[in-house]
């Protein structure tokens, strides 16, 4: 029995926030090591001919894994036992199959939509979304063949289920099909929800002889507050960038969730070569020890100021996911797939542009940058730098004025921080 792979002590089930303390390595391989080192190696030493032999029979799809065969070291292209480590701990936090790391969150996307697609397929979005995800689907697929369709969610009711069946009605009848429905849920930077196990059932509706593929960026609220693969999404990706780093000094990515479609993706990470380094996947080991920590700190900061920003005379609206100031139908959403309401969300302040820069360029503790999920507090003005090349239908249409301002809270004082934020609202 493999020790450093036991999710249990006795009768209980160990919690994610313990297994990220060693699930997944054994110090005995690594001369009693607590923490795995860094295998900053680009190929691997067999130790015989028919080793080399067996672990690419595996790799290369020539034979089906024996039960309980581990894939064998070959290159780092294809594997690294930090990655592999790393692969382990974020599938135990959202009970995937498998979890596979990637360069960028811009990669881990890319690579698992031209994993999925082909031309002639259409890809159902959800708008707003964020800016890198929307460049690939409208300048980058349409040039391969593949229509994407973006769709917002109508009436703050987070359904997409008519749009699902049309776009698979459509597809159907110029006889190609709907291959995936993207959902990016909470939206950036409005914290709009997107109902997943709506979506999800609507697609096993449609009962296709190949059904949409459901994937969802959980990059705002997970691992912690959301878990799409619970709820029937068929994959969950994550810029590991976010939350998951949680530094502010790494750029990943990550897909995770159902065996047969990983195998796919996985095999297009190694021919187009996405994978992670193995550097980088250290440091995001040692981020997974802390991440629950982390997040916990940074989204009771997050109500805090929320709350106190509701009341102030200078702000016309606070825009968290499932908070009071959403429908009905948001806030019912929020009860039913979230955990919590996590640390990013938006103000919007009476006034303009001006009076919104005004607000930034006053900001002293939260400073002026994009990205979000760090330990420190980040302010940023989507319609100018996120979102500027929206045009203004499409910005009214999103809901992203001039005069919103996304806040990442971070994990200093929540006093200090509301110093900060007073200071700068009085200049507004």
């Amino acid at each position: 029995m493999n020790n450093h792979k036991t999710r249990t002590l006795g009768n209980r089930e160990l919690t994610p926030e313990t297994l990220m303390m060693g699930f997944g390595y054994d110090p005995t391989l690594s001369e009693g090591s607590i923490k795995a080192p860094i295998f900053q190696t680009s190929t691997f030493v067999f130790r015989c001919a028919e080793d080399g032999k067996r672990f690419f029979e595996v790799a290369y799809g020539l034979r089906e894994r024996e039960p309980e065969e581990a894939l064998g070291l070959i290159y780092s292209r294809i594997n690294n036992p930090n990655l592999e480590i790393l692969e382990e701990r974020l599938a135990v936090w959202d009970g995937a199959d498998k979890a596979l790391v990637f360069s960028s969150g811009m990669a881990a996307i890319s690579t698992s939509v031209m994993a999925l697609t082909r031309p002639g397929d259409t890809i159902l979005y959800t708008a707003p979304a964020y800016g890198g995800t929307e460049y690939l689907f409208d300048r980058i697929l349409p040039r391969m063949g593949i229509k994407t369709i973006s769709v917002a969610p109508g009436a703050e009711d987070g359904s997409i289920a008519a749009a699902i069946r049309k776009e698979a009605r459509v597809a159907a009848s110029i006889g190609g099909r709907l291959a995936a429905v993207y959902v990016e849920t909470p939206a950036n930077p409005t914290n709009l929800l997107v109902d997943v196990a709506e979506a999800a059932e609507v697609i096993q509706s449609l009962n296709a002889a190949e059904p949409p593929v459901l994937l969802v960026d959980n990059t705002f609220l997970g691992p912690l507050w959301q878990q799409p693969l619970t709820l029937g999404a068929d994959l969950t990706l994550y810029s590991l960038t976010k939350y998951v780093g949680g530094h502010s000094d790494l750029i990943a990515g990550a897909c995770m969730g159902r065996a047969d479609l990983m195998g796919r993706i996985g095999e297009m990470r190694t021919i187009c070569g996405s994978m992670l380094d193995p550097n980088t996947a250290w440091l995001l080991m040692r981020s997974l020890e802390t991440l629950h920590i982390r997040m916990e700190r940074s989204q009771t900061n997050a109500d805090t100021l929320a709350d106190r920003l509701r009341n102030h005379p200078k702000v016309q609206t606070v825009l968290t996911a499932g908070g009071p100031e959403r429908s009905a139908a948001q806030q019912a959403i929020a009860a039913r797939q979230c955990k919590g309401r996590g640390s990013t969300f938006s103000v919007v302040l009476k006034g303009g542009e001006t009076e919104a820069f005004r607000f930034l360029n006053s900001a002293r503790l939260f400073k002026l940058a994009v990205s979000l999920g760090g330990t420190e507090s980040l302010a940023s003005h989507p319609s100018s730098t996120t979102h500027s090349d929206y045009t203004p239908q499409a910005k009214a249409r999103c809901g992203i004025d001039d005069n919103l301002v996304r806040l990442s809270v971070g994990i200093e004082n929540v006093e200090d921080l509301w110093a900060d934020l007073e200071q700068a609202l009085a200049a507004v």
